[in-house]
C-alpha cells in the first residue's frame, strides 16, 4: 500500500514524498482512513514505528476538508497536547514539515521560556496549537488562547497524559473545550486502568493496537550485562571506548544521577551532556542539537528523554539504571531502532535491581540475553540495597510546572525495588546469592572484548 491511496490531498502527499517516505507504516494504514472518517480512536503501537505521522497527516486532511471562510482571528481548531517539552517541540515540527504546503498556522508553547512571544503567536490566530498541559493553562488565564472552537483533540502519550500526575490539568482542558469534538489518544503502551478511563474521554472510540502493546521492537537487540553497581560507570566507559560508540543515549533515574555520570564520563575523555527537568530549555535544545549534530558523544538522560528524542539512526541505548517503572523501559529502548533502523539497547544490571529486570521481562513476555563482561565479573557477597530514588510505584500528583519540565518527580521508596528486603530475601531463598537465579546457567562471558584503557577513545 502506498501514502497515494489513504485519501490525502496532493499537497500532503508532497510533503510525504519531501521527507523521503513512500509506504505508510501499519499504524498508519489503520489510523489514517478512521481520523478522516472523523471517528474517536485510541492508536497503540511500538515506539518508533510512525504514531505522529499517523494522526499529523489526517488532522491536516481533516482541517482542510472543514475549513470555512473566517472572519478576523482564525479560531484555534486542532490542540494537541504532550507531557514534555522536547515531545511537542518534535510533534510540532511534524505540523510544520507535513503541512508546509498547506495555507494552515501552527505553534508550539510550553513552559521554562518566556511567555510573550507565545502570546503573540496565540494572538495573531492558529488553526493547530501543540502544548504542555500547564503552560497551555498559563495561557488560557492570561486570554491569549481561546479553546472554544477545537474541533480535533490528540493527547499523544496518552499514558503519561492521564496518569495523576496529569489528570488533574487534563480535566481542567477538557472543561474548556466544546463537547461536540474529534479525540484522538496515541501511545505506546495502554494499561487496562488507561482504557477504562479513556473511555469516559472518547465517544465510541475505535482501537488500533499495532502489535502487541508493551512489547519491544523487534529490531532491537537487547542485551542484559550484569556488573556491580560501583563499576557501573567504569564499564559503560569501556564499551564506549572499546566498542568506538559514537552517538550513545544513557538513561538514568535521577536527575542528580545524569549530572554526575555525564560529568564522570567527561573526565574518562568521553564527550557528554545531561537533559532533564532542572535544565533550562535553551540548555536542554543544545545538548540535544549537539548530541544529533554528534558534536556530544553520549547523552545523559532521566526519563523525559524517553518521551521526546527522535533520531532515526540512533545506534545505541544504554539503561546505566532500570527505571522502576516497567513501562518506562519500553519507552526508553525505542529510541533506537526507529524508521526500520536496526539498533542495540544494554543495561548494565546490579544485585539492587534484579527485581526491577524480571518486571520488565513479566511485562514485555520475553528474557534478555544476560552477559558478564570478562574483568567486570559480580561480586556474588554483595548484598542488595533498596532502591531509594527515581520514578515508579503510586504516583503523586504532580505541580503543573513539573508537567511542563518532566514526566515525572523524584520520590523516595518506590514500590518496586523500594522494600526493604535484604539481598537474600530477595532472590526468594534466604541460604543463596541473589544473583544465583539472574546468572545461573544462562550467563555467559563476553569474551569478545578484550579489556583495554579507557582512554582509547
Amino acid at each position: 500500500m502506498s501514502f497515494d491511496s489513504l485519501g490525502l490531498s496532493a499537497e500532503i502527499l508532497r510533503a510525504v514524498s519531501d521527507k523521503g517516505y513512500t509506504t505508510p507504516t501499519p499504524i498508519q494504514i489503520q489510523a489514517i482512513p478512521l481520523v478522516l472518517e472523523g471517528r474517536d480512536l485510541m492508536g497503540g503501537a511500538q515506539t518508533g514505528t510512525g504514531k505522529t505521522a499517523g494522526f499529523t497527516l489526517p488532522l491536516l486532511q481533516r482541517l482542510m476538508d472543514t475549513t470555512k471562510p473566517q472572519k478576523g482571528r482564525r479560531p484555534l481548531r486542532c490542540l494537541i497536547l504532550t507531557p514534555t517539552r522536547e515531545l511537542a517541540a518534535q510533534v510540532h515540527e511534524s505540523v510544520q514539515t507535513y503541512g508546509r504546503h498547506l495555507p494552515l498556522k501552527s505553534a508550539v508553547v510550553f513552559g521554562g521560556v518566556s511567555i510573550n512571544p507565545q502570546k503573540m503567536k496565540l494572538i495573531k490566530g492558529l488553526d493547530i496549537l501543540v502544548a504542555t498541559p500547564g503552560r497551555l493553562l498559563d495561557h488560557v488565564s492570561q486570554r491569549s488562547a481561546d479553546l472554544s472552537k477545537v474541533d480535533i483533540l490528540v493527547l499523544d502519550e496518552a499514558d503519561r497524559m492521564l496518569d495523576m500526575g496529569f489528570i488533574h490539568d487534563i480535566k481542567k482542558v477538557l472543561a474548556l473545550l466544546p463537547k461536540e469534538k474529534q479525540t484522538l489518544l496515541f501511545s505506546a503502551t495502554f494499561s487496562n486502568d488507561i482504557k477504562k478511563l479513556a473511555n469516559n474521554l472518547l465517544n465510541n472510540p475505535a482501537l488500533i493496537e499495532v502489535a502487541q502493546i508493551n512489547t519491544t521492537a523487534e529490531r532491537i537487540k537487547q542485551v542484559v550485562h550484569h556488573v556491580d553497581k560501583g563499576r557501573k560507570r567504569e564499564l559503560l566507559s569501556f564499551l564506549i571506548g572499546s566498542n568506538n560508540w559514537k552517538q550513545v543515549l544513557v538513561f538514568t533515574r535521577t536527575k542528580h544521577g545524569a549530572n554526575r555520570l555525564a560529568e564522570q564520563l567527561g573526565k574518562d575523555g568521553i564527550t557528554s551532556a545531561a537533559i532533564h527537568g532542572n535544565k533550562s530549555q535553551g540548555a536542554r535544545t543544545r545538548a540535544l542539537a549537539d548530541f544529533k549534530a554528534g558534536k556530544v558523544r553520549v547523552l545523559v538522560a532521566t526519563d523525559i528523554a524517553a518521551r521526546g528524542i527522535d533520531i532515526d539512526q540512533l545506534p545505541h541505548v544504554v539503561n546505566f539504571e532500570l527505571p522502576n517503572v516497567a513501562e518506562d523501559y519500553v519507552h526508553r529502548i525505542g529510541r533506537t531502532g526507529r524508521a526500520g533502523n536496526e539498533g542495540e539497547a544494554m543495561s548494565l544490571v546490579c544485585v539492587d535491581e534484579l527485581k526491577l529486570l524480571k518486571d520488565i521481562e513479566r511485562l514485555t513476555k520475553s528474557e534478555i540475553p544476560k552477559i558478564t563482561t570478562e574483568g567486570y565479573e559480580i561480586d556474588p557477597s554483595i548484598k542488595a540495597e533498596p532502591i531509594q530514588n527515581g520514578r515508579g510505584g503510586k504516583q503523586q500528583p504532580r505541580r503543573r510546572n513539573a508537567g511542563n519540565n518532566s514526566g515525572g518527580r523524584n520520590t523516595s521508596a518506590r514500590r518496586s525495588g523500594g522494600n526493604k528486603s535484604s539481598g537474600d530475601r530477595s532472590s526468594g531463598n534466604k541460604s543463596e546469592s541473589p544473583w544465583s537465579k539472574a546468572t545461573g546457567n544462562k550467563s555467559r562471558r563476553n569474551n569478545n572484548q578484550n579489556r583495554a584503557p579507557s582512554g582509547n577513545r
